[in-house]
């Protein structure tokens, strides 16, 4: 497929169809279910998707592959859910607060946006999917006049041995300031698997990191203190936080541009 055809395959927009938000969920069951073995009371084995309250909140950006068979209601290969701080009160909390405490961030007075169930189809990934949902992300936040953007990131897996690594050096390296330092619950607890800063192999932790943390780091992103480890959806969970104010200039215009692109 050349590069042409790649662009003109995807379209990245807010569900506005029943279709899209069935298919969503569809694709939420197939990642966060089939492959990352993910279960509790939002799954669905008979109609195969996952969902839980906060869906009927949260704004859905799709990520829509044009060259599906609509009428198999799989076209949905890529979706964010995005819940903007002034929609918050219509459900009463944000979704991540059972996992962090989000005091810092909700008493800044400043427009908050949460993002939470990303994934795309993994027939999907490494093309220019990811791109085109980003890009309308970007639009979003400049149309919404988003502050600070956060939201749970997942590592999968539940071993905080296994993930020592990755984890320091989001720690050591990538720790929110003090002011947007959200912090896990029980983050006592969660601290016991970090490494000192100079055992830290970076090479080797970079490489163990989700691809959509890094993207968030180059940004100029942080994560908040300590870490989920989420039973229910077999995943070690970081509090990502980016505040728009403290990008680098160099940052900022590359964000604003994919904002303002399309």
């Amino acid at each position: 497929m050349s590069k042409k055809q790649s662009e003109d395959r995807y379209e990245a927009r807010l569900a506005t169809f029943d279709a899209d938000i069935a298919s969503a969920l569809r694709l939420r069951y197939r990642v966060f279910v089939e492959e990352l073995g993910a279960d509790g009371p939002g799954v669905d084995h008979a109609t195969r998707t996952e969902r839980d309250e906060f869906d009927a909140v949260f704004d859905h950006l799709v990520l829509v592959d044009r060259m599906a068979d609509p009428g198999q209601g799989d076209h949905v290969v890529g979706v964010y859910r995005l819940l903007p701080s002034d929609r918050m009160p219509r459900i009463g909390r944000f979704y991540s607060e059972s996992e962090f405490d989000l005091t810092l961030l909700k008493a800044s007075g400043r427009k908050l946006l949460e993002l939470g169930r990303s994934c795309i189809h993994a027939d999907h990934r490494g093309g220019t999917g990811m791109f085109h949902l980003w890009n309308a992300l970007a639009r979003y936040v400049l149309e919404h006049e988003i502050d600070i953007l956060f939201g749970a990131a997942s590592f999968p897996g539940t071993d905080l041995a296994a993930l020592a690594e990755p984890l320091s050096l989001l720690h050591h390296a990538h720790l929110a300031p003090p002011s947007l330092r959200v912090r896990a619950h029980g983050v006592g607890a969660g601290q016991v698997h970090l490494l000192p800063a100079a055992e830290v192999d970076r090479r080797k932790a970079l490489a163990a990191t989700p691809a959509l943390i890094k993207a968030y780091l180059r940004l100029g992103g942080f994560v908040g203190e300590g870490v989920f480890v989420d039973h229910a959806f077999n995943t070690t969970d970081v509090c990502l936080v980016l505040d728009t104010n403290r990008m680098s200039q160099k940052h900022k215009e590359f964000y604003l541009r994919k904002g303002e692109a399309g």
